[in-house]
């Protein structure tokens, strides 16, 4: 009775926001007219400025490799403080839990735009955007890890004396780091993807060539910097996968 009773709010949540979207099946008979414009529009792709997409690319991932591994380095000992399981004090938990819930509902491009008048046009405003926005996010994921984390290995580091600085580097961060490690790459991914939509504020990178390709509605320079993108974040993909496998 419960699973038909999920599925049915499952069906009235589609019904509902579907039709708050103005949903029609009516409107995929458009979509040929898509893959027409983009058949004729899109290919070939032109490679001509291949040698400045690529020090684009450099710079994307430059962008969302020092924006994520600063981020995780911060939010790191502070979900901590954010663990209802490890926090000192409940003010202190509630304190913490609410910065990273602040912090990560404030989009990065409002975070861009908000250092571009400081920091002026370039990379610093995504990367600074970029790091703000992690903290919250890598702070409730690695808080949550905490406190799923087993009280074995944590009670057998107590048993033996160790202080509570030993319990957490040999009771919980041992079971902390595959999981860090998956997290970190996929927001390394979606850094990557993020920083493009800030090229649009002068962030630089892939971003920014596409939106001016974009603009002089030269798509077939679009296409070889869209692929360039897919190599990239399954290039990250990989590298993660691989990273992680040697971890466990």
């Amino acid at each position: 009775m419960r699973r038909i009773a999920a599925a049915a709010a499952v069906v009235a949540l589609l019904v509902w926001s579907g039709a708050g979207i103005g949903f029609s099946a009516g409107a995929f008979g458009d979509l040929g007219n898509t893959f027409a414009f983009v058949a004729e529009h899109w290919f070939p792709a032109d490679l001509a400025d291949w040698k400045t997409a690529l020090r684009a690319m450099a710079d994307t991932l430059q962008i969302a490799v020092f924006s994520t591994l600063a981020a995780l380095a911060i939010a790191f000992p502070l979900s901590f403080l954010a663990a209802r399981n490890w926090a000192p004090y409940r003010w202190l938990y509630d304190a913490t839990r609410f910065g990273f819930n602040l912090i990560r509902s404030i989009p990065e491009l409002v975070l861009a735009l908000v250092f571009i008048p400081t920091l002026g046009l370039g990379p610093m405003p995504a990367v600074m955007a970029l790091i703000i926005h992690n903290i919250g996010v890598f702070g409730k994921l690695l808080s949550e890890t905490i406190e799923a984390a087993d009280d074995g290995p944590q009670e057998a580091v107590k048993a033996m004396g160790g202080t509570r600085l030993l319990v957490a580097l040999y009771g919980i961060i041992p079971q902390m780091l595959p999981l860090a490690l998956s997290h970190y790459f996929y927001r390394l991914e979606v850094a990557i993807r993020t920083t493009l939509i800030l090229g649009i504020v002068g962030a630089g990178g892939l971003g920014q060539m596409l939106y001016n390709d974009f603009k002089q509605f030269m798509y077939q320079k679009v296409t070889f910097e869209v692929l360039l993108i897919m190599v990239l974040v399954t290039a990250v993909d990989y590298a993660g996968a691989l990273i992680r496998k040697r971890v466990k």
